[in-house]
C-alpha cells in the first residue's frame, strides 16, 4: 500500500515539474509579463497576498458562500431525487426545470439572478443552482435502477422499512452519488467564483480577481486563480475521503 502511495506521488511530481517547465518556456518565449508571468513572479506574488488579512478573509468568505451553495445543492437535489422517484406528477413538474438550469448559460444566471438577490449572496445561489441538477438526476437515476427484486426479497423476510434504506438502497446508490458529489463540487467553484467576480461581494477571491485584472497585475490574476484551484482540490478530496468512509460504514 505504502509503495502505491509512494508510485502515485513520483508520477504526479513528474507530471508537475514537467507543466511547471512548460510554463516557463512560455513564460521566456512571449517575454512579456502582461500576458503570462514567470512562476517565481506568481509564486512571489501568492506569498505577499498570503501574508495579508484581507486574502485570508477572501478566501474565509468565498469557502463560506460556495459550500453553503454546495450542500444546499446536496440536500435538496437529494429530495428532490427522492420524491421524483416516487411520485410521476412530481416529476413531470421538475424534469422541465432541471433541463432549463442545465441548458442556460451560467452566465445568464447570474445577470439574471443579479435583479433578485443581493451581491453577497449570490455565489450561494449560483452554486446552488449548478449543484442541484447534477445531484438530483444521479440520486434519482440510482434509485429507479435499484432491481425491485432486492426490495421484494427484503419485505417477505420482514425487513423493517428503516434496514432496507441504510442497508440495500443507500449502498446501491453510494458510489453513483459520490462521483456526482465531487463533480458538482467543481462546478460549485467555478460558478461560484464567476459570481463574485461579476459582482464583486466584498471579501471574495472573485473580487481579487476582477481588480487584478483591471489593474493589469497577470501574476496577481495568477496567484489568485491558483488559490481557487487547489482549496477546489482539497475540498475535492475531502469530499472523496467523506463519501468513500461512508461508503465503507455502509458495508
Amino acid at each position: 500500500m505504502k509503495r502505491n502511495n509512494l508510485k502515485k506521488i513520483l508520477k504526479w511530481t513528474a507530471v508537475s515539474l514537467l507543466w511547471l517547465a512548460v510554463w516557463q518556456l512560455s513564460a521566456a518565449a512571449v517575454g512579456q509579463e502582461l500576458l503570462i508571468p514567470y512562476p517565481k513572479a506568481v509564486l512571489l506574488t501568492l506569498s505577499e497576498l498570503a501574508g495579508t488579512a484581507e486574502f485570508w478573509r477572501a478566501v474565509l468568505f468565498s469557502m463560506l458562500r460556495i459550500t453553503a451553495g454546495y450542500s444546499l445543492g446536496i440536500i435538496i437535489g437529494t429530495a428532490g431525487a427522492v420524491l421524483s422517484a416516487k411520485f410521476s406528477v412530481f416529476n413531470a413538474v421538475f424534469s422541465p426545470v432541471l433541463h432549463l438550469i442545465r441548458a442556460v448559460p451560467v452566465a445568464s444566471f447570474i445577470i439574471l439572478a443579479l435583479v433578485w438577490i443581493k451581491s453577497a449572496y449570490l455565489a450561494v445561489f449560483i452554486s446552488f443552482l449548478m449543484v442541484l441538477p447534477i445531484i438530483w438526476t444521479t440520486v434519482q437515476s440510482g434509485i429507479e435502477s435499484i432491481n425491485p427484486k432486492y426490495l421484494e426479497m427484503a419485505k417477505i423476510f420482514g425487513v423493517s422499512p428503516a434496514k432496507i434504506l441504510f442497508e440495500i438502497k443507500i449502498p446501491l446508490i453510494m458510489p453513483s452519488f459520490a462521483a456526482s458529489a465531487t463533480a458538482a463540487l467543481g462546478f460549485a467553484w467555478k460558478s461560484g467564483v464567476a459570481a463574485e467576480v461579476i459582482c464583486r461581494p466584498a471579501n471574495s477571491l472573485g473580487k481579487l480577481l476582477q481588480d487584478a485584472k483591471l489593474y493589469l497585475e497577470t501574476p496577481r490574476v495568477f496567484a489568485v486563480t491558483a488559490t481557487v484551484a487547489l482549496l477546489s482540490l482539497l475540498l475535492e478530496l475531502l469530499i472523496k475521503r467523506i463519501t468513500r468512509r461512508l461508503a465503507n460504514d455502509k458495508h
